[in-house]
């Protein structure tokens, strides 16, 4: 048994929490939002974010930062990216040297184009820090439906530890030494999924949706081997596993903030009608940032930032998605006369 603290209480926060609870484990679980926190000691279960999916009594739910951070085996850092950067910082001083700490979030810092990974490396330069992702959304964890998931760290001991604190009959998880790879996968589908979800909205089809996941996929594979990023990553469960769960399903944040922007919904009134955290909106800018850094082609990528920051009509940006020059597909494969 281990002794695990999760901060961020959250959806996922909250279902990993029950997850490693499930699995024997010693589960703390940290909110900076005392009203949260009182609501889930009350209730036992996120009414909001995670109805029906109840927490055992003898968990702890606390505000208390530095004590959920005294001596724990493995920090789980499930707020979103948005926050990653604060809490990081507020955490720093209580961690020790060598402390575990498996960042789940997804999402890339807008300015500094650092992964989430990156940054609690910088504000906690002292941890060993992971990262868990793929194709997992916290209301089938919480519910115990089968989900296979991924988990990177700097070391395959690390890696191979925390494969065992996750694992279970219904959570299978893969080690995998390309942290850059995964965090890029989780990160930039979210902005590909509104995308799709604006798709939906506009009443488009399948087609649409079929073109705008592996065009997609194309732009995030040529921008993360650019950068360093393996291939078979990003065409593995952090990549195009997670691309496919997060353009499809309905429990789909940024599917359905596109979704709502596509009917007509401003980007604020789609965010304020998902009442979570839309971490696609966040990572566009750094996203069409890194391609202009790095020289990469990303044409769905540079059209989500229009319709986001500029008001442009998410018609016009498919109609000029589609009217694009000629291109050859795979610029890479040979003809053979």
């Amino acid at each position: 048994m281990a002794k695990i603290s999760v901060l961020g209480a959250g959806s996922w926060g909250t279902a990993l929490a029950l997850l490693l609870s499930n699995n024997g484990h010693e589960v703390t679980l940290w909110s900076v939002i005392e009203q949260e926190v009182e609501m889930l000691k009350e209730k036992r279960e996120h009414e909001s974010k995670l109805p029906g999916v109840k927490l055992p009594e003898d968990m702890e739910i606390t505000t208390d930062l530095e004590g959920c951070l005294k001596d724990p085996d493995v920090a789980v850092l499930a707020v979103p990216s948005p926050f990653t950067r604060s809490t990081s910082h507020s955490m720093a001083p209580y961690v020790r040297k060598g402390q575990k700490i498996v960042n789940v979030a997804k999402g890339i810092e807008e300015g500094s184009f650092m992964t989430l990974s990156e940054i609690i490396e910088q504000e906690i330069p002292q941890a060993d820090v992971a990262v868990l992702s793929g194709p997992s959304h916290a209301e089938e964890v919480g519910r115990g439906l089968p989900t296979t998931v991924c988990v990177s760290a700097r070391t395959q001991e690390t890696a191979e530890y925390l494969q065992g604190i996750f694992m279970n009959p219904v959570f299978r998880v893969y080690t995998t030494p390309d942290i850059l790879g995964v965090e890029l996968g989780g990160s930039l589908k979210n902005v590909i999924a509104l995308a799709a979800g604006t798709a939906d909205g506009l009443g488009y089809g399948d087609n649409t949706k079929a073109a705008l996941i592996t065009r997609g996929m194309a732009e995030i594979a040529r921008l993360g081997v650019a950068m360093g990023a393996r291939l078979e990553t990003l065409y593995g469960l952090s990549g195009i596993g997670d691309l496919i769960v997060t353009c499809a399903s309905v429990h789909s944040r940024n599917r359905k903030a596109g979704y709502l922007m596509g009917k007509g919904y401003t980007m604020k009134e789609a965010m304020d009608e998902v009442k979570m955290v839309v971490e696609g909106v966040y990572s566009a800018k750094a996203a069409k940032g890194l391609s202009e850094k790095y020289q990469v082609e990303m044409p769905i990528i540079n059209e989500v930032n229009k319709v986001l920051f500029e008001d442009k009509a998410a018609s016009e940006a498919v109609k000029d998605l589609m009217l694009r020059d000629k291109k050859v597909e795979n610029p890479m494969l040979p003809w053979e006369k």
